[in-house]
């Protein structure tokens, strides 16, 4: 019997994986992918990282071309917008190209991610940047290099915005920068931008850099950025940006900035809006509702990605984590349940690292004491500072862990960790532990290997956990 196709909104991480696993469980069924834009199966992670030189090409953070799609059996329509859902009727209506035409699907999956927020600041103003989508890596590529010196092989053969590059890169480039928001973003661009040799200011509205990770680490962070030759204005809320046609300068605290670049870090929001009018349950900042196995309240219609909620491994209630793995993994889970394979989307802990220049710094879990308390523990925390390596051997450099427990039931409920050597990676243990349900005693028995270039015998992670155990005793 013929079946309407699966169909899939978003060609990036959550889509594409779904498309993919899908048409692997069932090769005799279609799928058709609908994306927007013209980039698919991209790593957003690392547009810092062609910005600052260290990848070389654009289209090097591809994980997937076209063809490769095409090759997988999957029918990918770029420049196709999806702009309304019947539910009752299970089509979809898109438009391209000035047209529009009605889908029908047998299942729905919204993977329609997450755009960056701009707030009331003016992003209109030449030398105002988002960084989100490689369109808008390539346009900072190209305002950083003097007039008629943009090296377009930077750009390789992707559908970049040739316009916006061209324009760009006809302006005469920045001297210094201000970096609205101290959080991921703002400090991987502080990093990138001082090694295109700008002068760098970075302002963080609340007390400390990079909030979900604590005091411990930002204040680390924060002295780290200074040594590397970055202003760090904390306590500093932004009001506003001042220019006629190109940003000229930003405003503070009764105070002016002359600039010739602001990157706006100031948060990002789920492209929640299609499923608008439905009756859609929504969860946190209005994302997507979900259950486990990432279907929404509506028949037949799923999400996943940046768009969709997870359910949190410590508190046990639905969350907006919008992270790489979780929505590679939410949609590869999806294209398996609507495959007939009924695949759990799984939870999160919001594990993730950043790095800083020379620091690598970790989190996971409820590291926040009002968030904890919020959800209903009794939290305790310990900070401690260990070598993570035996001392005698070269390479060992100081790593700094705080561990927070639940004072009643002992369970670890999260922690962070900052070093320069190898700490983000120790991450994982404490990501382990959390889901493993583990308590601080259980997490100090582990057997962590141990070796002189790798570890001192008591891994960092460890003596934080002996710490913890210690005052709960």
């Amino acid at each position: 019997m013929n079946r309407d196709p699966f169909v899939v909104v978003g060609g990036d991480a959550a889509g594409l994986s779904a498309a993919s696993k899908f048409r692997r469980e069932q090769p005799d069924r279609d799928v058709v992918v609908f994306e927007q834009g013209q980039w698919v199966s991209y790593a957003h992670c690392g547009l810092p990282y062609f910005i600052e030189g260290t990848v070389d090409r654009l289209t090097d953070l591809l994980s997937l071309s076209p063809t490769d799609v095409a090759e997988r059996g999957i029918d990918l329509r770029r420049g196709h917008e999806v702009v309304s859902v019947s539910p009752t009727e299970r089509t979809v209506t898109v438009r391209s190209e000035g047209e529009r035409f009605d889908q029908p699907y047998s299942e729905l999956l919204v993977a329609t991610g997450a755009r960056a927020t701009t707030r009331s600041f003016d992003a209109t103003l030449d030398g105002v940047f988002t960084v989100h989508g490689l369109d808008s890596a390539a346009a900072i590529d190209a305002y950083l290099a003097a007039p008629g010196e943009y090296d377009r092989n930077r750009l390789g053969d992707g559908p970049v915005d040739r316009g916006r590059v061209d324009h760009n890169a006809a302006l005469a480039p920045p001297e210094r920068a201000a970096i609205v928001g101290g959080g991921y973003v703002g400090v991987e661009m502080a990093e990138a931008l001082v090694a295109r040799g700008l002068d760098v200011h970075l302002f963080q509205r609340s007390s400390h850099l990079l909030p979900p990770f604590g005091e411990a680490v930002a204040e680390r962070v924060a002295a780290h950025l200074g040594e590397r030759g970055v202003a760090v204005h904390t306590d500093t809320p932004v009001e506003r940006l001042v220019g006629d046609g190109r940003i000229e300068a930003i405003a503070f605290d009764d105070d002016r900035l002359s600039v010739e670049m602001a990157v706006l870090g100031v948060g990002i929001e789920p492209n929640a809006g299609l499923l608008d009018g439905t009756g859609v349950d929504r969860g946190p900042n209005g994302a997507l509702h979900v259950d486990d196995y990432g279907r929404t309240s509506l028949p037949a219609i799923y999400a996943a990605g940046d768009v969709a909620t997870s359910r949190h491994t410590v508190m046990g209630r639905s969350t907006w984590m919008p992270l790489g793995l979780t929505a590679n993994r939410a949609g590869r889970a999806v294209g398996a349940t609507v495959a007939g394979d009924p695949t759990p989307v799984g939870d999160v802990a919001g594990t993730a690292v950043v790095k800083a220049f020379d620091l690598e710094c970790g989190r996971v879990g409820l590291v926040d004491g009002d968030e904890a308390t919020d959800a209903g523990f009794d939290p305790v925390r310990e900070t401690i500072t260990a070598e993570s390596r035996s001392g005698y051997y070269p390479g060992a450099a100081d790593t700094t862990v705080t561990l927070v427990a639940d004072r009643g039931s002992r369970r670890v409920l999260g922690g962070t960790i900052v070093g320069s050597d190898r700490a983000a990676i120790r991450i994982d243990t404490l990501a382990t532990a959390l889901d493993a349900n583990l308590r601080v005693d259980e997490l100090e028995r582990l057997d962590l290997a141990y070796a002189p270039p790798f570890s001192p015998v008591w891994d960092p992670i460890l003596v934080a956990a002996k710490v913890l155990n210690g005052r709960l005793a």
